[in-house]
């Protein structure tokens, strides 16, 4: 993984031979997994080291509806997230990342939370114009998903239409090979993904999943295989980019009769800006979404193909940092805006999202609270299902890396 050194601007490779790419190797892999610090290191022989870390992120929820079945208020404090990270290096070319999680433990009282394999990949870095990821990791298709979770700009992630409907958790992920890398100094980035995508017995041909995706940076280069939804006034940043995912006979329109399999086709572009000033740092970020697998989900499809397969979708989201230290830290109020609209019969899912709140930085994103106030409306109210009616919550939630 390519990281660059925030002074010369260049590749961290080119100085491996003074020996400090094993740090700079190690932060990229967290860059890619979503996390932004990483901790203790244990060396193993000349080259090789395993880097351990922990993350949570501790939200209190006040929403306006409990379930589906449910409309009354309610509370509730959980784990959004809570994971355990293990990196490393077998020497300078091929290196490892595992990432354990039990995320939303307790939520709605939910103390059994499994812990799972989130990330499990090796990588091999050949040159920084080619580079190899093999296992599950992040789908390479929407720049926001590839954003690190554990430095995001509003409270977190749009809910839906950042994830393709199909891959594993949830469209985050994929189990596959990608191969990617940087070019003309980092200012073009090129991937292609090949993952296993939708399997079972509701798709018409188990055939592999396929992402490209592409960007170029006009400012400060974006070099890591992930993204950072803010770097905190640190670089000046200007990146354009776009994608495409495909996966052939993905879905049967008729699924009773198994016939009239569908593809699956999506695209998205996203533009990112953040601009440091002596008046403060201005953030502004946005992309569209279309995803189709031929209209199936309004034939006979099979019962889980998901309302998502069918989605047009876009969001706008900003933030402003303050210059100066508010008491112990630095304050970043944010907002954000999505609308969706999905190609559904009878649009009881299209709606649109607009939050806003503010960001407290006591020590980077290594040590945040932070606070969001958000409200949905749908176009067409649902007349049973609470989670399809107008709704809002408010979120005050913390941040620890370790």
């Amino acid at each position: 993984m390519e990281h660059l050194d925030a002074k010369t601007r260049l590749p961290l490779r080119d100085a491996r031979c003074q020996r400090r790419g094993h740090r700079a190797a190690a932060l990229a892999f967290l860059a890619l997994a979503g996390t932004a610090n990483a901790g203790p290191t244990i060396a193993f022989g000349e080259e090789g080291y395993v880097t351990f870390g922990y993350a949570f992120q501790l939200w209190a929820r006040e929403q306006s509806f409990t379930s589906s079945t449910d409309n009354g208020r309610s509370t509730d404090i959980y784990f959004r997230r809570n994971r355990l990270l293990f990196s490393g290096q077998a020497n300078d070319i091929y290196g490892f990342y595992v990432q354990l999680e039990a995320g939303n433990d307790d939520r709605n009282g939910n103390t059994d939370k499994p812990v799972f394999y989130r990330d499990a990949y090796i990588t091999a870095d050949y040159s920084d114009g080619l580079r190899v990821i093999a296992g599950r990791f992040k789908s390479t298709f929407s720049r926001e998903n590839l954003e690190a979770c554990l430095e995001p700009l509003t409270a977190d992630r749009a809910e839906v239409i950042s994830y393709a409907p199909f891959g594993a958790q949830g469209g985050t992920r994929d189990t596959g090979l990608a191969l990617w890398g940087n070019l003309a100094d980092a200012k073009v980035q090129y991937r292609l993904m090949f993952a296993d995508g939708r399997q079972g017995d509701e798709v018409a041909r188990k055939s592999l999943r396929v992402t490209a995706r592409g960007h170029v940076s006009l400012l400060d280069p974006e070099a890591d295989y992930g993204y950072k939804a803010t770097y905190v006034g640190t670089r000046r940043v200007l990146t354009v980019g776009a994608a495409v995912d495909y996966q052939a006979k993905a879905a049967y329109a008729n699924f009773p009769a198994r016939t009239d399999a569908k593809d699956y086709k999506a695209w998205t572009v996203d533009a990112f800006l953040e601009y440091p000033t002596t008046a403060g740092t201005f953030t502004l970020s946005a992309a569209v979404f279309d995803y189709s697998t031929g209209n199936a989900i309004n034939q006979s499809p099979d019962p889980l193909l998901p309302v998502t397969s069918e989605l047009k979708a876009a969001y706008l989201k900003g933030a402003y940092l303050f210059p100066q230290r508010v008491g112990p830290g630095r304050l970043q109020p944010f907002f954000r805006y999505e609308k969706s609209a999905y190609a559904v019969t009878g649009g009881l899912f299209d709606q649109q999202w607009r939050s806003g709140g503010l960001n407290y930085y006591l020590n980077g994103q290594n040590l945040k609270l932070m606070l969001e106030h958000a409200s949905i409306r749908f176009d067409t109210q649902h007349p049973t299902n609470p989670a399809l009616r107008d709704y809002s919550h408010t979120t005050l939630g913390l941040q620890f890396i370790f």
